[in-house]
């Protein structure tokens, strides 16, 4: 197996795409191996990589099912349920909290106090 043929940032040909530039066009690699990748330079750190398909063996996205639309509403929502209060945010409780604002962060003001 050889090495894959890299091109510089905004220099890929015609034809390759990225998964993103892929889902914009509503398609997606349908199992396609990757054919080339293209680096972006950064300063004092390593290159950036994305590989690059074939837009004309990329297929249609999937639609959306019913059964699709509902797991995934359901997945949602119980991003939005706080682990610790079990109150739903009505945001997606992000990961490096872990419980909603009001659990991390509680307001001593509105602590009982013990006469």
């Amino acid at each position: 197996m050889g090495a894959l043929p890299v091109f510089r940032w905004r220099l890929a040909p015609d034809g390759y795409a990225t998964r993103r530039q892929l889902r914009a066009r509503g398609l997606r690699p349908g199992g396609q191996p990757v054919v080339a990748q293209f680096e972006r330079p950064r300063r004092h750190r390593p290159p950036l990589v994305a590989y690059l398909y074939r837009v004309d063996l990329a297929k249609p996205v999937r639609p959306m099912t019913p059964a699709r639309s509902a797991a995934l509403a359901k997945a949602n929502r119980a991003r939005r349920i706080c682990p610790q209060c079990r109150a739903e945010a009505g945001y997606v409780i992000p990961p490096s909290l872990g419980t909603c604002v009001p659990c991390s962060f509680p307001d001593p003001s509105h602590a009982v106090r013990s006469a």
